[in-house]
């Protein structure tokens, strides 16, 4: 454990409060650099060890590490600090943007912008799924089973969970069987 002392309530909640502010979309990188590297309260590895905890259990990672490490430091009250200090920024902008947006939706303009923010979503999505899928070029398997999923959920539109607890262990069970090509 660092040879600081152990954060206080505020400085819990102002720490989790500058997490909250900059890292929109991904902030477990600016947890660690925060945590670690400017406030020195844990060690690189008693970080890993507390993410590795934190992946585990349900929930968003980054709350659970609030929680974990409010609760190291300071009890229920530091874990409270954390959580509060994490959230209540990026809270208050999406019920703003909501009131903002519902005040608002009339208008062409904001129509326009919101067309365009779907189609960018929409292009991440399709980004993120081609760089997970990049692998399997190459494994026509792997390609079949892909493709099958594709079918079922988006043609077929059955539900996500009930297809994927069906061809995840087919899936595995083939590549098991199949020798890898």
């Amino acid at each position: 454990m660092s040879d600081r002392p152990p954060p206080t309530l505020a400085a819990l909640f102002w720490g989790f409060l500058s997490i909250g502010i900059i890292g929109f979309g991904g902030v477990l990188p600016w947890a660690r650099r925060m945590v670690v590297e400017q406030r020195g309260w844990l060690t690189p590895a008693e970080f890993t060890d507390l993410l590795g905890l934190c992946q585990f259990l349900p929930g968003p990672n980054i709350v659970n590490v609030a929680v974990a490490l409010g609760s190291r430091f300071r009890g229920p009250l530091g874990a409270v600090a954390a959580v509060v200090g994490l959230l209540c920024l990026p809270m208050v902008l999406v019920v703003t943007l909501g009131a903002a947006y519902s005040a608002m939706r009339d208008q062409p303009v904001v129509a326009r912008a919101t067309a365009g923010l779907a189609a960018a979503a929409s292009g991440l999505v399709v980004a993120t799924a081609l760089k997970i899928a990049a692998p399997l070029l190459g494994r026509k398997l792997g390609i079949a089973v892909a493709l099958v999923v594709v079918v079922a959920i988006a043609g077929l539109h059955l539900p996500l969970v009930a297809t994927l607890l069906l061809l995840a262990p087919v899936s595995m069970a083939l590549h098991r069987l199949v020798p890898r090509r």
